[in-house]
């Protein structure tokens, strides 16, 4: 059945699938939900009948401060030989020349940007999605054009073959829906080749809740990808209505461009849990306190006069402003009444219902920044602590990311083929070959490198991903100036371990230093001959008995020579 190929029929069978299952878990109304409530939308639907509508959106914060925990450390992506590599010194290049196409990547697709986006998803809306695909008309600044895109996409727009099983790569298909122009999409249609490209029609969709993203000028396109048995390879196809936009192709790729993160696992589902949908029930009731203190303030909290209407025609509650009486004592004729008194308990359950579920999501007084400082090492004890719970959702962040790293390289051994890329020489050329080749030493030449050489080596690239205690140029950096400091290491073996981008031309100190290396020391003048190393430091004047040269000179010119 994985490789039976795919027809409209069969792919519109599965999209509806797919959003059966969705409705019957209600993901379309808890994800618009929970966007509502964490925006602040949080009276929508409501009929508030002339009351008041405050919003102290206390989720808001707990949602920001725990993402933040998670996606502040910088992270990088880093490739090296495994430890049984066959032929050490060729992986040890090409992880180097990966890991340049790591950062470039990184700093291209602005990775960092889309993992707070990507989490923030998560803790929103149950679940984070990233998309890779592969644009051959991007300009890299190279020869060749062709380059690796990453995208974020919204988890109602996902769906998984076997909805039981949340592991990308174990899915027998993966569904991916998206809304194009219609002009646009029949424009790709039919450079694809599609005999009936004029047959795509606009469409809306029906499962989406929010009426403005019902666009008539928009058609839906599902994409579907699966894995072929025979070819070993990923292969996919695009359908929209009763129309193949694109007939089966092989994508070439081994993994699924897929990444899928979930804030909490639900058992027998692909989808998870948001941090938000437990703690409405709490949002509502601190909204609803508010809602009715401001009732009861505005209608009994300001004094009220009472006054005898038979003595006083009319009140005037001017400032200063005098009142006529017909007469009479003036004792009896008004009276003020004093306003109610809320319980004071009202405002203690608010507090403590905010306060507590803070808490209970890690989001502390002391980690958020909100307790004095008197005592810093108390303070920074119990902040991380309170990260501790957050710890194994970031595990799993770097994890994902992980993927997304090993699917990088699946499209670099696919699609990159051969180009030029910045590498430094062999070892073992002398010197006088690289003179008599009118090339400096230790210094990087441009080669052609072919990438597919990756799909031979699946096992011997490994993914280092992190932040701080995990893997630190500031931490390598100072442990590095430490060992060459006590001389445990050379300066040789040091400019070796200094990651890129610290030292400008490192390799052609490196070479300068190992050829320094393989040189004689000078000799040291005396009695034997030799030269005199230039030190700097003046020669100390002897105070023993006679009458030497440099004392002659001292009292003739009243300096040291």
């Amino acid at each position: 059945m994985r490789n039976k190929t795919p027809t409209v029929e069969s792919v519109k069978r599965e999209y509806e699938r797919m959003l059966a299952y969705n409705a019957k878990i209600n993901l379309d109304e808890t994800v618009q939900l929970n966007e509502n409530y964490f925006v602040g939308k949080q009276w929508e639907g409501v009929k508030a009948n002339g009351l008041p509508t405050p919003v102290f959106n206390f989720i808001k914060r707990c949602v920001l401060f725990a993402v933040a925990s998670i996606t502040t450390e910088n992270i990088k992506m880093q490739a090296s030989p495994m430890g049984n590599a066959a032929n050490g010194k060729d992986a040890q290049r090409i992880s180097d020349v990966v890991n340049r196409d790591f950062d470039q990547l990184f700093e291209y697709n602005k990775i960092s940007s889309i993992i707070r986006e990507y989490m923030r998803n998560a803790a929103v809306d149950g679940d984070g999605c990233t998309y890779t695909y592969w644009d051959a008309e991007l300009d890299t600044g190279r020869d060749t054009k062709g380059g690796i895109v990453t995208e974020i996409i919204e988890n109602t727009r996902v769906g998984f073959g076997n909805e039981a099983e949340r592991r990308v790569q174990k899915q027998p298909y993966i569904l991916i829906e998206s809304r194009e122009l219609t002009e646009e999409l029949r424009s790709r249609a039919e450079k694809c080749g599609c005999g009936n490209w004029q047959d795509i029609q606009s469409d809306s969709e029906n499962h989406q809740i929010d009426s403005y993203k019902q666009a008539d000028n928009k058609t839906t396109v599902v994409l579907r990808m699966w894995k072929n048995s025979e070819t070993g390879t990923v292969w996919a196809c695009e359908v929209a209505g009763d129309v193949m936009v694109r007939e089966p192709w092989d994508m070439g790729l081994k993994l699924y461009p897929i990444t899928w993160i979930n804030w909490d696992y639900v058992q027998n589902s692909y989808h998870g849990m948001s941090m938000i949908t437990g703690l409405i029930p709490n949002q509502d009731f601190v909204n609803k306190a508010y809602a009715m203190s401001m009732v009861s303030l505005m209608t009994t909290a300001f004094p009220k006069v009472v006054y005898d209407k038979t003595r006083v025609q009319k009140w005037d509650n001017g400032v200063g402003r005098a009142i006529g009486v017909n007469g009479g004592d003036v004792t009896n004729v008004a009276k003020i009444i004093d306003p109610a008194q809320i319980s004071p308990q009202i405002a203690q359950f608010i507090t403590l219902a905010t306060e507590q579920t803070q808490t209970f999501l890690g989001a502390t007084p002391a980690a958020m920044g909100d307790t004095r400082p008197d005592n810093t090492s108390a303070i920074i004890a119990l902040q991380r602590a309170a990260a501790i719970p957050s710890d194994i959702t970031k595990q799993n962040m770097f994890q994902s990311i992980e993927d997304l790293g090993r699917i990088y390289l699946d499209f670099m051994a696919c699609n990159y083929g051969v180009r030029s890329v910045q590498a430094p020489l062999p070892d073992g050329i002398s010197p006088e070959v690289l003179m008599f080749a009118g090339v400096q030493p230790g210094s990087m030449q441009v080669v052609d490198f072919d990438y597919s050489v990756l799909q031979g080596m699946p096992m011997s690239i490994k993914l280092d991903v992190g932040a701080s205690s995990y893997w630190s140029e500031i931490a390598s950096m100072q442990t590095l100036d430490n060992l060459l400091m006590q001389k445990q290491i050379t300066l040789v073996e040091y400019l070796e371990r200094v990651p890129e981008g610290y030292i400008p031309k490192k390799q052609e100190l490196i070479e300068a230093h190992k050829r320094m290396a393989q040189q004689p020391e000078p000799g040291i003048a005396g009695t034997q001959g030799g030269t005199i190393a230039e030190t700097g430091i003046p020669e100390e004047i002897p105070t023993g008995g006679g009458y030497s040269q440099l004392q002659r000179a001292i009292n003739e010119t009243g300096m040291q020579p």
